[in-house]
């Protein structure tokens, strides 16, 4: 029997595969003195959210922004903030861009997000 076979012949575990992406979002002691940037995972409620990611770019940060709970509960404030957002990143030469539909991604001067898919 070749690898292949055997590797795919192996029973299955029974996988928790919510409980698996759960853990990979757990703080672990770690060190990040080599960093020049770092993704930073920010929700977007109030005003006060949208000046921290703003203030994230201009450090030289990326920000993935959960946008769900507001969209879900005023999507006219929603779209205040994102286009106050938007503004501010385009004059730092950021970018910004929906990577799901409850998550944008914004990035800081000089990095560029491809939006069209096979680019």
């Amino acid at each position: 029997m070749s690898f292949f076979n055997k590797v795919m012949s192996k029973k299955q575990e029974n996988v928790d595969l919510e409980d698996f992406l759960n853990k990979l979002d757990e703080v672990q002691e770690e060190t990040y003195e080599n960093a020049d940037a770092f993704v930073k995972p920010m929700d977007l409620v109030v005003d006060a959210d949208a000046d921290n990611v703003i203030k994230e770019a201009k450090q030289g940060n990326l920000v993935l922004l959960n946008i769900a709970d507001l969209q879900k509960r005023n999507k006219a404030k929603l779209k205040e903030l994102v286009s106050k957002i938007k503004a501010e990143v385009k004059a730092i030469d950021g970018d910004i861009a929906g990577v799901s539909p409850e998550r944008l991604l914004v990035t800081p001067s000089k990095v560029k997000i491809i939006k069209k898919k096979g680019q």
